[in-house]
């Protein structure tokens, strides 16, 4: 029930019945309250109250400690103080100082008395160290059900750009249009989901709003619009739907990695990144399989139906299970209730005291210029945007050179050619297990034993993965003939995205240790920048393939991403000269 509660649905229920279902601890008549949260004249009936229950107590026979109901506090146990993550940056080494040190005091049920401001404000907290409402504090099952669903949200999410790229020849002969027409139905789908995050992170980032708030006003756009997508008659509609649709599903692209933060230890959610990060990088891959079949039996409308037939069950699941993870959402509803059920107007959420006077306009104004300014100032952050922007590049450049290599080379048809994707499938398994178990034998123990090292030290993997993105590539473009069977230059991309799913995950744990402060920033301005370049990749990709062949044309960008081999050694040997020069930067 405390999921439910949590969830959209029970959230709405709760509004709609006046909290009068579902309700929290603080709103039932026999919950005790900390004195430290009462004015002088509720004290000392409260006190009497306990001392009476006391009294009873001992007057038991066989007495049982008490078992604290979620968030319950229990008067005369000394309070310690316990740090919570709302007033910490989601990467930073003062986050994992206090997670060290209170690791812990998590599993011991120990009360935490509120902080009082000079003005005689009090600062609501957790009530307890093992408090249940805090997202730290669940179970792994229930961060594994929250993460299960944020994951397929995401999968669905980008699974929707490629899987219509087995039907741009049905659009190019229905629509009488040529292929860079039709390749627009993924481009513009592309670009929107760069652009949401710019919109959606800093939303996301309001204490009123929270994790859900976003997710679930855009995501019930997204399954919406997939039902007119599929039915338009006219092209522009179609690509305006499409472009609509990516936008109002980027949420998760902004925010997925956000919720993962709030739920894991910054020891281990480099863990859950990699499963979040494995979602997004296998959505695309598994687009073209899921709908190339289709396309040919039913037509090309049939793979944008698959859209909504994805979508829809993941909404449902998330409306009635996925429970809010912003402990500074947690904590400001939590206030609202504390002020309502004891009258003391004093009581307030750190977030209400940090935003107050603070507009949504600024905020939404600092969110789409911090981005670009870091950018444009710190080269450590222009140079892996840029880096990984042509990985990405490069990645969806795929959906339009495998249609002109395996059909035509090796007569393959086009539902055989959307299960050549599987490779990528491969390549992120191999990926993840490489990283994972560079995780888990050597980084989490060294962290554990030595503490944080340099932020440079997340860039070794990257060191030995920086190679193959390149070494791929010209084995693709060159095995992909006729006199070479079909599976080497497969293996070759293989390589290519293997490598690239490690440096990403590199660089994705390097740039936002070094800025923490910025890191909502720093990824949203990275999406931004690497789904324009993908949208651009997607528009000249097919006419420099054909122009130039598919040999020389993967080689030319081979041959650029050679530029990252020395990017990335000079940014592990030269990283801390580089911050020492940045004004966004942290030592």
């Amino acid at each position: 029930m405390e999921t439910i509660r949590e969830a959209p649905f029970g959230q709405i229920l709760r509004w709609m019945t006046g909290n009068r279902v579902l309700q929290y601890p603080e709103e039932h008549p026999d919950f005790v309250f900390p004195t430290t949260y009462l004015d002088e004249k509720q004290k000392v009936p409260v006190e009497e109250k306990l001392e009476e229950d006391k009294a009873d107590e001992e007057k038991s026979s066989s007495p049982s400690p008490p078992e604290p109901h979620e968030g319950g506090i229990h008067d005369g146990i000394e309070a310690s103080r316990y740090d919570t993550r709302a007033n910490t940056a989601p990467f930073s080494h003062e986050r994992f100082e206090i997670e060290a040190e209170t690791a812990v005091e998590r599993t011991l049920s120990r009360p935490i008395e509120p902080q009082r401001t000079k003005d005689g404000m009090i600062l609501v907290d957790w009530y307890s160290t093992d408090d249940a409402a805090n997202p730290q504090n669940w179970s792994l099952r229930k961060k594994t059900f929250a993460a299960v669903q944020i994951c397929l949200y995401t999968f669905v999410v980008y699974c929707g750009s490629a899987i219509y790229v087995p039907s741009e020849g049905q659009i190019m002969e229905e629509f009488n249009v040529g292929d860079t027409k039709a390749s627009l139905g993924l481009a513009l789908y592309v670009v929107a989901y760069g652009i949401g995050p710019l919109l959606w992170s800093p939303l996301s980032e309001v204490p009123a709003f929270g994790r859900n708030v976003p997710y679930m006003i855009s995501f019930f756009l997204f399954v919406i619009l997939s039902i007119p997508t599929a039915l338009v008659k006219n092209l522009g509609g179609f690509l305006v739907l499409r472009f609509l649709q990516g936008f109002f599903g980027s949420p998760c692209l902004a925010n997925g990695g956000a919720s993962l933060q709030d739920l894991y230890s910054l020891i281990y959610v480099p863990i859950a990144l990699t499963a979040w990060v494995s979602a997004a990088y296998c959505g695309p891959a598994l687009g073209p399989l899921i709908s190339a079949f289709a396309v040919t039996a039913k037509g090309w409308r049939w793979a944008l139906w698959e859209i909504l037939w994805m979508s829809a069950p993941i909404f449902v699941v998330m409306f009635f299970f996925l429970p809010e993870t912003s402990a500074e959402n947690v904590l400001l509803r939590r206030a609202h209730r504390l002020r309502k059920v004891t009258g003391n107007s004093k009581i307030r959420s750190q977030s209400e005291i940090n935003r107050k006077g603070i507009k949504f306009g600024k905020v939404l104004l600092d969110a789409l210029i911090k981005p670009l300014e870091i950018m444009v100032k710190d080269p450590a952050v222009l140079f892996t945007n840029i880096y990984t922007s042509l990985i990405y590049g490069i990645y969806y450049s795929f959906f339009e050179v495998f249609p002109l290599v395996y059909p035509p080379i090796y007569g393959f048809s086009l539902g055989l050619t959307g299960t050549t994707f599987i490779c990528i499938i491969v390549a992120c398994l191999l990926g993840v297990s490489l990283y994972v178990g560079y995780l888990l034998i050597y980084l989490i123990p060294d962290i554990m034993k030595n503490g944080l090292r340099a932020q440079e030290h997340r860039l070794v993997p990257a060191l030995f993965a920086i190679f193959f993105p390149t070494i791929g590539l010209f084995i693709f473009a060159w095995t992909s003939r006729p006199s070479i069977h079909w599976i080497v230059s497969v293996i070759g991309i293989v390589i290519y995205a293997a490598s690239g799913f490690v440096l990403f995950q590199c660089v994705f744990a390097y740039i936002p240790l070094s800025y923490p402060q910025y890191s909502a920033s720093l990824f949203a301005g990275n999406d931004f920048l690497r789904s324009s370049f993908a949208f651009g990749s997607i528009l000249f990709s097919r006419p420099m393939y054909l122009n130039l062949g598919v040999a020389k044309g993967v080689s030319l960008l081979g041959g650029l991403s050679v530029l990252g081999i020395f990017g990335i050694f000079y940014l592990y040997f030269n990283g801390a000269k580089l911050r020492a020069r940045s004004k966004f930067a942290v030592s």
